[in-house]
């Protein structure tokens, strides 16, 4: 059954430009993969997977006392607080909704963990949001309801024991371009951790993330943002397309030491193109290798030479 791309009717290429699609609107930074990725959800998976916290509604409905609820989930949809849509301001109102909303659960870490970085990462939270992790401030409270956040908190667990997260979500932000950017539009508001969240485990020395740039004529270049290294430090380089079976040779590069931003550049000959109408893409791989030829950390990434 053919489907229709770009205005042309297409069939083969269907499930590539669906690829390509998905990992041109992701963005340049992506989740950061051990050589064995370790990884525990503190809420569900989606809406059809959730876990249960402890939550408390500042106004509307269920408001004022501590209650239970499902992680992740706009906490609108299980009946706290207010309902708003973001053009509050026509209908002749002050202000919107603007309950807060306070969050708690207890999780265990692996005394295993002791020796990585171990990070918290909210995929979705509407809209400031304030962490804790046993009392103590995870960092700065994020704005912004539509993009992931993280923090570094390995020095605030305890290994191998109970822990305890508190998360105060505030519907509308303190920042007035957020509010201008996200809750006065053609929408409803919602508030409350409404993806998932989850603790992840890397290497203390770790790639965070990066910023690639792949150009049609095979030239690569990309900033590599991590942390300060030792001395003799390398790093391969691979690619494989995600569609066909060429093969390229993978290129070793070697990294400054005690460097926190490290440009590389290199090059593929042969590479085939992404275009809109051939969506050719690559899987990018990354291993950063210590003096003994170990592999510490492996980033991967899809990419497009354009």
């Amino acid at each position: 059954m053919k489907t229709v791309f770009n205005g042309i009717m297409k069939n083969k290429w269907t499930k590539l430009a669906a690829l390509a699609i998905a990992a041109l609107w992701s963005g340049p930074t992506v989740q950061a993969q051990a050589p064995h990725p370790e990884r525990i959800y503190l809420s569900g998976t989606g809406i059809d997977n959730t876990k249960t916290w402890e939550f408390f509604c500042s106004g509307g409905q269920n408001s004022g006392k501590w209650k239970k609820i499902e992680v992740p989930c706009n906490w609108e949809l299980q009946g706290f607080g207010e309902y708003t849509y973001g053009r509050w301001y026509k209908a002749g109102l002050k202000n919107p909704s603007m309950e807060e909303g306070k969050y708690e659960y207890a999780f265990s870490v692996p005394a295993s963990w002791k020796n990585k970085q171990i990070s918290i990462i909210f995929e979705g939270s509407m809209t400031d949001t304030e962490v804790k992790i046993n009392g103590l401030l995870a960092g700065e409270i994020h704005q912004g309801g539509f993009y992931r956040f993280s923090y570094n908190i390995t020095d605030k667990l305890k290994f191998g024991g109970k822990n305890k997260l508190e998360v105060r979500v505030s519907k509308h932000s303190a920042n007035k371009s957020v509010n201008g950017a996200e809750r006065r539009a053609d929408w409803w508001l919602f508030g409350g951790i409404y993806r998932p969240v989850y603790l992840e485990a890397k290497p203390q020395i770790n790639m965070e993330r990066i910023a690639v740039n792949a150009q049609a004529d095979g030239k690569f270049s990309a900033d590599i943002f991590i942390t300060s290294l030792p001395q003799n430090y390398t790093l391969k380089a691979s690619i494989s397309p995600l569609i066909g079976n060429e093969k390229f040779d993978s290129k070793t590069i070697k990294l400054q030491s005690g460097v926190t931003a490290q440009h590389i550049t290199t090059e593929w000959l042969g590479v085939k193109n992404w275009n809109t109408e051939e969506p050719n893409l690559y899987q990018l791989k990354l291993e950063l290798l210590n003096e003994k030829k170990e592999v510490v950390h492996v980033y991967t990434e899809r990419i497009g030479f354009r």
